[in-house]
């Protein structure tokens, strides 16, 4: 007969083993799974590897490529801004060197850098456009008269082109010495552009500045200085947008000139300005500009060319 002693001892030993059959599974389950982790662990680390390895080669290769550009630069720049005058117009995150880099390569093709006019965080600040745009009005020299607009970028653009640039077809100064430096002391005494020691009015201007804006204003920032090199190109013989990486975006002025038609079609762009090879293209397209020959150069999805056309022979 089987007692109740017994049935007790059976159903205990089944749930022992059920018990031990649950344990041992999972244990061999932990195991590949630990084991698929691992593996995958490895072979993310090998990708990783192998992608620094591609992103060291191509450091490389571009520090080649920029001391090619540097190289050659001079010579082949040579002489093509010969007899002619620039003047330099940089934002608050141009980088100094960049300026520098520009400057050498413009002397180095025969031009004379007229002088250097540098804006600040202010001048392209929204919540100051309306002080910038009273201050701008009383500052106009007399008989010179503001573009019709109403941006702080437009009418801005109107004053500083005719204090640093020259008429773009007689080629006389548009304002008078003493004129020029009670604008722009009055400009920086407002905290809008940093003081200038000595500044001539040029033929041409090149804008520099460095990537995408930055900061919640982001977007105005950018069109206001889009708008305030293209109000300079209007008001010379020559200008050019030339910024860095970035400047292609939406937050970056180069970016807004060639989202708009009518600036692009007048007023040059580089974005690539803090390359070597950048800063020879802004030559070549100041050149072409002074002729008029527009363009948008660079290595941004949004450029035309990497690099004007030779000129015709």
């Amino acid at each position: 007969m089987i007692s109740l002693r017994y049935h007790v001892v059976s159903i205990g030993a089944v749930f022992l083993a059920l018990a031990l059959g649950v344990l041992l599974g999972s244990t061999t389950l932990s195991d590949s799974l630990l084991s698929g982790l691992s593996g995958q662990k490895d072979r993310l680390g090998e990708q990783v590897a192998d992608l620094q390895t591609q992103r060291n080669a191509l450091h490389a290769q571009l520090g080649d490529a920029d001391r090619f550009a540097t190289g050659v630069g001079p010579l082949a720049v040579r002489g093509l801004l010969d007899q002619r005058t620039v003047v330099l117009v940089t934002t608050p995150n141009a980088s100094q060197s960049d300026a520098d880099g520009l400057t050498g390569l413009l002397k180095a093709a025969g031009a004379h850098v007229t002088g250097q006019l540098q804006l600040t965080e202010a001048f392209s600040d929204p919540n100051r456009a309306d002080q910038l745009n009273s201050l701008v009005t009383r500052l106009i020299p007399a008989g010179a008269q503001l573009p019709v607009a109403s941006d702080a970028g437009t009418l801005a653009g109107g004053l500083i082109g005719d204090l640093v640039l020259l008429h773009r077809t007689t080629g006389a100064p548009q304002a008078t010495a003493a004129e020029r430096s009670a604008a722009l002391a009055g400009l920086a005494s407002a905290g809008f552009v940093k003081p200038v020691q000595q500044l001539q009015p040029a033929q041409l201007a090149v804008v520099l500045t460095g990537g995408a804006q930055a900061g919640p204003s982001a977007g105005d920032r950018a069109t206001m200085l889009a708008r305030f090199a293209t109000q300079l190109q209007k008001s010379g013989a020559g200008t050019v947008l030339a910024g860095g990486a970035g400047s292609a975006t939406g937050s970056g002025p180069v970016g807004v000139v060639r989202a708009d038609d009518s600036a692009g079609s007048i007023l040059s762009t580089v974005d690539d300005v803090d390359r070597a090879a950048g800063r020879v293209v802004t030559v070549l397209a100041l050149r072409d500009q002074s002729a008029g020959r527009p363009g948008a150069y660079g290595t941004a999805g949004n450029a035309s060319a990497p690099a004007p056309q030779p000129a015709a022979s």
